[in-house]
């Protein structure tokens, strides 16, 4: 069964940084394209970063620059270190994992990825 526990939010001042990992388990973890979400309340959950299954990263436009996706195979872990951070980036953090090749596509075409984590809360204040 595929597990994935988030980790590493917490309440930051604006200018700060976070790094939020992903423990995966359950499953090859190298196979399956990754990705990080999130979602505020009242608003919809937006896809913030992205590790396809060939290594292609992609990033949301308002978090590039600041914000760096990583994994370690090894560990089977998913990171996202968050710099520079914005009250707007407020929001509870999520990873996913699917089993088809591109999360950027799952993203891009509005599909679900399979698999979710519990979440973990990033407040950051003015």
């Amino acid at each position: 069964k595929v597990h994935l526990v988030e980790s590493g939010g917490g309440s930051v001042q604006s200018g700060g940084s976070l790094r939020l990992s992903c423990k995966a388990s359950g499953y090859t973890y190298r196979t399956y394209s990754m990705g990080w979400f999130r979602q505020a309340p009242g608003k919809e959950r937006e896809g913030v970063a992205f590790i396809d299954e060939d290594g292609t990263i992609t990033y949301a436009e308002s978090v590039k620059g600041r914000f760096t996706i990583s994994q370690d195979n090894a560990k089977n872990t998913l990171y996202l270190q968050m710099n520079s951070l914005k009250p707007d980036d407020t929001a509870m953090y999520y990873c996913a994992a699917d089993p088809r090749p591109s999360m950027t596509t799952v993203q891009a075409l509005g599909v679900t990825p399979l698999f979710w984590g519990q979440g973990t809360q990033v407040t950051v204040s003015s």
